[in-house]
């Protein structure tokens, strides 16, 4: 009775590691569709200051506490950056990206995710980070192939002033 007992509790975790073990591996989850891609257009970038600094004459800095006295008063707040990226000839992103930041003084910010299906695209990324309405002051277009299961990154290189594809 008591070897029936311990076969019979060794049948039931048999049993119970079998049917988790199963599902370790099935049902097959994927995170996007196969034989697609992901393009990610992601980086952080500071635009110039809204406004120049200017001098400060004599009698502004006098009214100034001592501790807070200055020759220059420059502005905090920053321009928003304007971004448009294509793929394959069709827009897919157009956005202004304000500041970051309480006082609009940080950087913008962009992390978008496109599901797409591999193969060979033209990629055309601009930016306007100046005060100018026309026209982009940063741009790149290049071809690339996109193979399935591949993270594509589109990033910003201030240190270049360039678009860098990875």
């Amino acid at each position: 009775m008591k070897y029936l007992r311990i076969a019979g509790q060794f049948a039931v975790i048999v049993a119970l590691f079998l049917a988790v073990s199963s599902f370790a591996n099935w049902p097959t989850y994927r995170q996007f569709p196969q034989g697609s891609t992901v393009v990610l257009l992601t980086f952080v970038h500071s635009a110039d200051r809204k406004a120049e600094c200017r001098q400060l004459t004599a009698q502004e800095i006098e009214k100034l506490p001592p501790n807070m006295r200055r020759v220059q008063s420059c502005p905090r707040n920053r321009r928003p950056i304007y971004v448009e990226m294509d793929l394959g000839g069709r827009p897919i992103f157009r956005k202004n990206l304000p500041p970051s930041g309480i006082a609009s003084d940080g950087p913008s910010r962009v992390y978008q995710r496109f599901i797409v299906p591999a193969g060979k695209y033209e990629v055309a990324v601009r930016m306007r980070d100046t005060p100018r309405t026309e026209g982009f002051d940063h741009m790149r277009t290049d071809t690339v192939t996109l193979v399935p299961d591949q993270t594509f990154v589109v990033d910003y290189s201030s240190e270049r002033s360039d678009f860098v594809f990875h």
